[in-house]
């Protein structure tokens, strides 16, 4: 099981991009205890924290595959950007960004399950979007799967964000586990 779905025998990827601010479509929503922080120094426990909290249920993998050193430069990139959602001072979620020259990679999204089903995943995927444009990119772009949650392909899609590329293959057996 994949959340609350079968698990799939093929991994379909979706690679989306927008290639233009005046693309974006913004889903705030309006709630006074939300806030989104940046990481100003690298903290690997809290990383792999949320990285394991949003993603578990997705079943994650790359990230607990690397050292503790590997992460820790990982995430201490001066191009790389993580913006934490917190819903009443509690860590709700977060977004990575990876400036890569002109273009920026939605790296890593999504909210701890217990969040889901609020709004706060438009208005963090919002908030990411945004960033990315006031770092001067031209370009955002993501790719998300069908291990991903179910709403995530039609939040992206929503935002402003196209399909240009889907792939299909076998599972890879480091999801099966």
């Amino acid at each position: 099981m994949v959340g609350d779905q079968q698990f799939p025998d093929t991994l379909i990827t979706y690679y989306l991009e927008m290639t233009s601010p005046t693309e974006f479509v913004p889903g705030y929503v309006e709630r006074g205890d939300v806030e989104i922080i940046r990481m100003s120094r690298p903290d690997v426990e809290f990383y792999r924290f949320l990285y394991t909290q949003v993603g578990g249920v997705w079943r994650w993998r790359d990230r607990l595959l690397i050292s503790e050193d590997e992460l820790r430069q990982a995430i201490s990139q001066p191009e790389i950007s993580i913006f934490v959602l917190y819903v009443g001072g509690v860590p709700a979620g977060y977004v990575e960004l990876a400036q890569q020259g002109e273009s920026t990679e939605i790296a890593y999204f999504g909210l701890r399950p217990a969040f889901m089903g609020m709004g706060l995943g438009k208005h963090l995927l919002s908030f990411g979007i945004e960033q990315a444009w006031k770092q001067g990119t031209k370009r955002v772009y993501v790719h998300t799967c069908n291990l991903d949650a179910p709403q995530a392909l039609e939040n992206y899609q929503k935002r402003g964000m196209r399909v240009y590329k889907t792939e299909e293959q076998p599972m890879p057996q480091r999801y099966t586990v």
